[in-house]
């Protein structure tokens, strides 16, 4: 198997930014209806979840093992917000399910079929 760790961290940032983007994309809208915040949030709504779609765009492949892939760094990602945005101190069972998850996209990125041949 021929794996080259510059493709696992550049595919792994662009899943990690395409994570961002999509919460950020719902984050502004959470902003403006649950917390009454100035309507001008819609337009880095709508620039985010574009550029959301745009990254998308550029993972390997678009197929469910990119999607499932990319499913285990975005609930990391949610996480992570949740403690430096939010300010929520992780539970051991959050940090435990973050590492499950990340752990589960390994195995699909790095399996000989996977997104790192």
């Amino acid at each position: 198997m021929d794996i080259h760790i510059t493709k696992i961290i550049t595919t792994s940032g662009l899943f990690f930014v395409t994570a961002v983007a999509e919460i950020l994309g719902c984050y502004f809208p959470y902003l403006i209806l649950n917390q009454g915040r100035s309507h001008w949030l819609w337009i880095p709504t709508v620039f985010s979840l574009a550029v959301f779609v745009w990254l998308l765009t550029l993972h390997p492949a678009a197929s469910g093992r990119i999607y499932a892939a990319y499913g285990g760094v975005y609930i990391f990602t949610a996480l992570m917000w949740l403690r430096l945005v939010d300010q929520v101190v992780l539970s051991r069972w959050d940090l435990i399910g973050g590492i499950i998850v990340l752990t589960g996209a390994a195995v699909i990125m790095l399996q000989p079929q996977g997104l790192m041949r």
